[in-house]
């Protein structure tokens, strides 16, 4: 049995949605390892719920479900490049994974998470709100809260429904609250999938 079965096995017996075949096709593809799949999953994973909870609590914010699910499953395809930092921070596999999806022929319009989701980018011109969707997904996956990203968040969710800020934050510290829970189960089984 090969690999890519052998984890999409392993992706379903944990209560993961697994990725979507075309993110599954550009990992084989670029020969993502274990670690980098299994962080992928789980980023896409997080994406679904936040997507459905974002929906359900702002329905007026606007954003391509679509492209946030495959933005969350290739967003760190540049780590095949780059994998030392699968274990350790950088940053340099985002240009990589830009020009990684772009070479595969990658629509723009998705190749882009692979920059936006870094750090620092997500108040740069032409942001829109799927990357900030992404960027938020990828960091509630393992229970972190990034001030500065959720700012940016509640500003497109108030703007688009009129609500006001505070009360926009506190419904959506609740969902991120509740999409965060049992990251510490989730950074385990990541971890059991080799970087190599």
């Amino acid at each position: 049995m090969n690999r890519a079965v052998i984890l999409k096995r392993l992706v379903v017996d944990a209560g993961y949605r697994p990725l979507p075949e075309d993110a599954r096709e550009l990992c084989e593809c670029v020969r993502a390892s274990p670690r980098l799949v299994a962080h992928l999953t789980l980023v896409h994973d997080a994406a679904c719920v936040l997507s459905a909870k974002l929906r359900a609590a702002f329905p007026s914010f606007a954003f391509d479900e679509e492209r946030v699910l495959f933005g969350a499953a290739t967003h760190d395809l540049g780590k095949a490049q780059a994998s030392a930092e699968l274990v350790s921070a950088g940053e340099s596999h985002q240009a990589a994974g830009l020009a990684l999806l772009r070479r595969l022929g990658v629509p723009e319009d998705r190749a882009r998470f692979a920059w936006t989701h870094g750090n620092g980018h997500w108040d740069e011109p032409g942001i829109e709100n799927e990357d900030l969707v992404v960027a938020l997904a990828d960091k509630i996956w393992k229970g972190k809260r990034v001030a500065k990203l959720e700012r940016l968040v509640v500003k497109a969710v108030a703007s688009a429904s009129g609500k006001k800020p505070w009360d926009v934050f506190a419904e959506l510290d609740e969902i991120l609250e509740s999409v965060a829970a049992n990251a510490d189960a989730r950074l385990a089984w990541q971890t059991q999938f080799s970087v190599d």
